[in-house]
C-alpha cells in the first residue's frame, strides 16, 4: 500500500483515517493476510489498522519498511556516508518507535508526522528496510572498499559480505538491538532487494547495470541466541523486466506445474534454489493499463492488459509464487498511484501535475486493484449523458449531433445518429477532427469546400476498425526517437502526413550471450477498441475505447488525454511546437476545435455539418481532481484466489 491518493504526492500523507478504515476491510475482504507499507503513514493508518483487526476474525498482518531516500545514494554513490546513515539509523529507531505506539513524530515536508499511541506490534510480522538499489553504488562500494570485511554485530553478523551487504547488516543489526533492548521483542529480518541486484548471473542480460553488482541476502546472518528469530529474503520480481527474462532459453523454456513453459516461474526456482533461507516475492504484479511499456513471450506484459487479464494474470503468478516454494507473494499494489511515471512517457506530460489528473497511457499508474476513475461517461450506447457541450447538429441524414465531454481521464465524445439509418457504417465511415494548435495541421476536408487544419484525424471503418493518427510534425514519439535519439528512419512530409499513434517497448540492442541484435520496437497505441466499457455492464473490457447500438443509435467514445497530446489537461497545457521548441515544449490552450462527418470508402464527404462556425470544446480547469473509488474486475479474481489458498 503506498502514500498517494488522486490529486496529492506520497509525502503529503493525505489518507484520511475513513478511507484508510475502508481499505482495509475490502483487503480483508479479498482474503488477503498481509499488507507492506515501504515507510511512515500517518497515525490514522496505525489506528485504523488496529481498529481492523480488533474485530477481524483473521487478523491482518504488516510488513512494515524503513525508507531511505534514494538521492543521496545516487548522488554520494556511498551508503556509508555518515550523513545518509546517519539518517537512516534515526528513521529505523523512529519506525520502530511508531509500530509499539510511542512516538511523537514532528512535521518534515515529505514526510507523515504526528503522535503515534496506537501499538501495532502484535501484528507486524517482519522488517522490510530500503529501497530497490542503486547497481552503480553498489558497484562503487565495492571498489571504494576493498579491504572492508566482514561485520560482527550483536545479533547480525556477516560472511563472505560486500561493502554494501555490511553496510544492511549494520542496520539490520541496529534495529534487532533498539528493538529488543527497548521493547523486548523482535521480529524476522528483511532488506528490500529486486532482480537487478539479485545473486545469480545472467549471460542473455543486455544492460550493463541490470547485471553489474549483487546484494546477497546469504551472506547476512542472525546469531544462534535465543531472542534472534532470523532472516528472509525480500525480492521484488516482474515477468516482463529485466529483458533477460523474455530472453534467456533456461527461463523461457521453463516447464512450470501446469506443464506450461512460464519464464516466471523459471526465475522463481532459480531465485529460490540459491538462497539458504526463506524468499518473500515482496513485489508483484501487472498493471491493468492502456499503455504498454514492456512485453512478455506469455503476454504478461507490463501494460495494454484488462482488469480481468490482470486478475487472472496476478493469480497465475501467485500460484507460481507457491509452487516454487516462496514464503509467499505481496500484490502490487493495492491502490493506483496518479503520481507515478513511465519510462516511454514521461517525457510528454507535466511531471509537477502528474496526481491530478489519471494517465491511461501510463502503465505504472495503474497498478492497483483499487481505481480512482470516476468513468463519468459509461460508453455503452446509452444516452445517460448530464453534462457536455452540443458542438454540431442537423435533422437529416444518417449523423444527427456530436457532444463532447470530459473528466481527469478522458476526452468522450457522442455522435447521435438516425437508428432508422440501418448498417449506415457499411457503406460510410465516421471520422472526427481535431485541432489544437492555432493555425497548424494538415488540411483535411472536414467540411464541403472548407478546409480544416487537423492534428489528429479519428477513423471508425465498419465499427470494427478504428485508428486515431496525428500530424506527423505534432508526433512526439516520432520527434523523440527520430529526431532527438536517431533510433528510426526519416519519414517523408511530416507536415501533411499523419502518423500512427506509437510508443516505444524497447531500444535496440545486442544480446551479450549470442551477440544477436534485438531490434529497436514500438506498438501502436492510436488503435481503439470496440466494446461496451461501463463497469457496471457484465460484458464490461476496461480496454474498450468505442462503442455503437444499433437500438439508440448512439455512438460513445472516449479518449485518453495524452493521445491528444496532453501534458495536464487540469491546466490545459498540451505538447506545443515540436519542431521549434523540442520535447519539452508546451503550450496552454483555451479549448479543442473539433470537425466531423461521414465519408464513404473512397473518403469523399457524404454528410457533413454547416461549416460557418468551427465548434470549440472547452472544459473548466480544476485545482483537486473528482474521484470515485471502484473495485477492478481483479479484485473479485484475486479474492476468489485467495479464498481457495490453503
Amino acid at each position: 500500500m503506498g502514500m498517494a491518493k488522486p490529486g496529492t504526492f506520497p509525502g503529503e500523507a493525505a489518507i484520511t483515517r475513513a478511507e484508510y478504515d475502508r481499505w482495509f476491510k475490502e483487503i480483508g475482504d479479498m482474503n488477503a493476510n498481509a499488507v507492506r507499507v515501504y515507510t511512515l503513514h500517518p497515525p490514522a493508518f496505525y489506528d485504523a489498522f488496529a481498529a481492523y483487526n480488533a474485530s477481524a476474525i483473521e487478523p491482518l498482518y504488516l510488513y512494515h519498511g524503513v525508507w531511505i531516500d534514494e538521492e543521496p545514494l545516487t548522488k554520494s554513490l556511498d551508503a556509508f556516508n555518515p550523513e545518509i546513515t546517519e539518517r537512516f539509523q534515526a528513521e529505523v529507531k523512529k519506525i520502530v518507535d511508531v509500530v509499539h505506539g510511542d512516538a511523537v513524530v514532528e512535521q518534515q515536508p515529505g514526510h507523515a508526522y504526528g503522535n503515534y499511541k496506537t501499538d501495532i506490534s502484535p501484528y507486524v510480522i517482519g522488517w522490510m528496510v530500503g529501497i530497490e538499489w542503486y547497481p552503480v553504488m553498489v558497484d562503487q562500494m565495492e571498489q571504494d572498499y576493498p579491504d572492508l570485511g566482514d561485520y560482527q554485530g550483536q545479533y547480525v553478523y556477516t560472511k563472505n559480505a560486500n561493502p554494501m551487504e555490511n553496510w544492511l547488516a549494520q542496520q539490520l543489526d541496529l534495529l534487532a538491538s533498539y528493538e529488543l533492548d527497548t521493547y523486548k521483542s523482535m521480529r524476522p529480518l528483511s532488506f528490500t532487494n529486486w532482480v537487478t541486484t539479485d545473486n545469480i548471473d545472467q549471460p542473455a542480460e543486455p544492460s550493463v547495470q541490470e547485471d553489474m553488482a549483487t546484494v546477497d541476502p546469504n551472506h547476512i546472518k542472525t546469531k544462534d541466541v535465543t531472542d534472534t528469530v532470523g532472516m528472509f529474503a525480500s525480492y521484488h520480481v516482474y515477468p516482463y523486466y529485466p529483458d533477460f527474462l523474455n530472453l534467456e532459453e533456461r527461463y523461457t523454456e521453463y516447464v512450470d506445474h501446469r506443464g506450461e513453459f512460464n519464464n516466471y516461474a523459471g526465475y522463481l526456482k532459480d531465485l529460490n534454489d540459491s538462497h539458504d533461507m526463506p524468499v518473500l516475492i515482496a513485489e508483484f504484479g501487472i498493471p491493468a493499463s492502456r499503455g504498454m511499456t514492456h512485453e512478455n513471450p506469455f503476454g504478461w506484459n507490463q501494460g495494454f492488459i484488462s482488469e480481468k487479464e490482470q486478475g487472472e494474470i496476478v493469480s497465475h503468478m501467485y500460484e507460481d509464487i507457491l509452487e516454487e516454494g516462496m514464503l509467499g507473494g505481496m500484490v502490487f499494489t493495492w491502490q493506483d498511484e496518479w503520481f507515478k511515471r513511465t519510462w516511454n512517457t514521461m517525457d510528454y506530460d507535466n511531471p509537477n501535475e502528474r496526481p491530478f489528473w489519471s494517465n491511461a497511457q501510463t502503465n505504472e499508474q495503474q497498478f492497483g486493484l483499487l481505481s480512482f476513475d470516476r468513468h463519468k461517461v459509461k460508453v455503452d450506447g446509452i444516452d445517460d449523458w448530464k453534462d457536455g457541450k452540443l458542438l454540431y447538429e442537423k435533422d437529416a441524414g444518417a449523423l444527427n449531433s456530436v457532444t463532447m465531454d470530459s473528466d481527469e481521464r478522458y476526452v468522450y465524445i457522442k455522435a447521435q445518429f438516425d437508428p432508422a439509418n440501418e448498417q449506415w457504417w457499411t457503406e460510410k465511415d465516421f471520422n472526427l477532427y481535431f485541432s489544437i494548435r492555432n493555425n497548424k495541421g494538415i488540411a483535411v476536408e472536414a467540411f464541403e469546400k472548407t478546409e480544416f487544419l487537423a492534428d489528429f484525424q479519428l477513423k471508425i471503418e465498419n465499427l470494427e476498425q478504428a485508428q486515431l493518427q496525428v500530424a506527423g510534425d505534432y508526433d512526439s514519439f516520432y520527434y523523440d526517437y527520430h529526431e532527438r535519439l536517431k533510433m528510426i528512419p526519416a519519414e517523408e512530409n511530416i507536415e501533411t502526413t499523419f502518423h500512427p499513434i506509437r510508443l516505444a517497448l524497447n531500444k535496440e540492442f545486442v544480446r551479450p550471450d549470442t551477440k544477436e541484435t534485438v531490434p529497436f520496437a514500438s506498438y501502436e497505441t492510436g488503435v481503439f477498441q470496440f466494446g461496451i466499457a461501463n463497469p457496471e455492464h457484465e460484458d464490461y473490457d476496461s480496454l474498450n475505447d468505442y462503442y455503437y447500438d444499433e437500438n439508440t443509435g448512439i455512438l460513445e467514445i472516449r479518449i485518453p488525454w495524452m493521445l491528444l497530446n496532453a501534458k495536464d489537461p487540469a491546466k490545459r497545457e498540451f505538447t506545443g511546437d515540436l519542431q521549434k521548441d523540442g520535447i519539452e515544449a508546451s503550450q496552454t490552450i483555451k479549448d479543442i476545435d473539433v470537425a466531423s462527418n461521414l465519408t464513404d470508402k473512397n473518403g469523399n464527404i457524404v454528410e457533413a455539418f454547416d461549416s460557418k462556425k468551427v465548434a470549440q470544446y472547452s472544459w473548466e480547469t480544476w485545482g483537486l481532481p473528482q474521484s470515485e473509488e471502484r473495485l477492478k474486475q481483479s479484485y473479485y479474481i484475486l479474492q476468489e484466489t485467495f479464498g481457495e489458498t490453503e
